[in-house]
């Protein structure tokens, strides 16, 4: 009885936070995370609005198993608790129930599989229709980057200091010296590569996320669908410094991209770092 009951109450508090991290989720508009933020990011791309919706299904999900597994604890409690069943039943099988809790959990698996593999097909597979290329080039603890199409420059991104970065009103440990700049509304693949450990380049208001291997060259996409600046952190374990490597992303117009294009093959012409021979290609 008493261990039916903490079984009951545990599973009370599981579906109370779960409800509430629903009901409550609320988060920046920018593309970083704020301290005391609630449930995922807004997304600035329709694979990542997706995730969004993913995620709430599997909400709905767990809310009604639990609901429905808490009903069934409470209902044994009063219902066959030693008072109000003095005399235990003899049976231990049915049939019914026993195909009943094999069916159902399958249905429920499949009905979170199938829009699972669309994701996962949705955010591997790159588009046809790409309309320009940026490759990512990973260092400890840096990133370069180089615009293939639009004349091939190059430029490094290093991490603000705590200083600079309250200067330009940049987040701490996620603002760049020179940020990625894409236009708005467009399909952008993102080649990457590394050129000493593995890393990985991450934009979660995005939903893109992709590992950096040395000696190799990966690949992810994104379609901004609002402009602003996106902020990500490399997501793998690579040396000492690897809480310090930020990305930055700023989505604008196409005629601000333009502009920034025409600035930047001046500003990087000179700009002795170059890709690895590997992303060069």
């Amino acid at each position: 009885m008493r261990a039916s009951m903490r079984i009951g109450i545990t599973t009370l508090l599981a579906l109370l936070g779960t409800m509430f991290a629903a009901a409550a989720a609320w988060a920046t508009e920018g593309g970083y995370a704020v301290p005391e933020q609630i449930g995922l990011m807004p997304a600035a791309t329709q694979h990542m609005q997706d995730i969004h919706d993913f995620h709430n299904l599997l909400l709905v999900i767990i809310t009604l198993i639990s609901a429905f597994v808490l009903g069934l604890l409470l209902w044994v409690m009063v219902r066959y608790n030693a008072r109000m069943n003095p005399k235990p039943a003899t049976w231990s099988h049915n049939t019914l129930v026993e195909i009943v809790w094999t069916v159902v959990p399958i249905v429920i698996l499949v009905v979170i599989a199938i829009p699972s593999f669309r994701l996962l097909y949705a955010g591997e597979v790159i588009p046809p229709n790409v309309d320009m290329t940026v490759k990512a080039i990973g260092h400890q603890w840096y990133w370069d980057y180089e615009y293939p199409d639009h004349g091939g420059f190059v430029f490094t991104a290093n991490m603000l200091s705590d200083e600079d970065a309250k200067k330009a009103g940049e987040p701490r440990l996620l603002g760049v010296d020179n940020r990625v700049v894409v236009p708005v509304g467009k399909v952008i693949r993102v080649i990457v590569t590394s050129a000493d450990v593995i890393h990985s380049w991450t934009i979660p208001a995005f939903g893109a996320k992709i590992d950096a291997v040395p000696g190799k060259l990966n690949e992810t996409w994104f379609k901004a669908e609002r402009e602003g600046v996106f902020y990500g952190q490399c997501s793998e374990l690579c040396g000492s410094r690897h809480a310090f490597m930020p990305i930055a992303v700023e989505v604008v117009s196409q005629d601000r991209f333009d502009q920034w294009v025409a600035e930047a093959k001046t500003k990087f012409a000179a700009n002795d770092s170059a890709p690895t021979a590997l992303a060069s290609r």
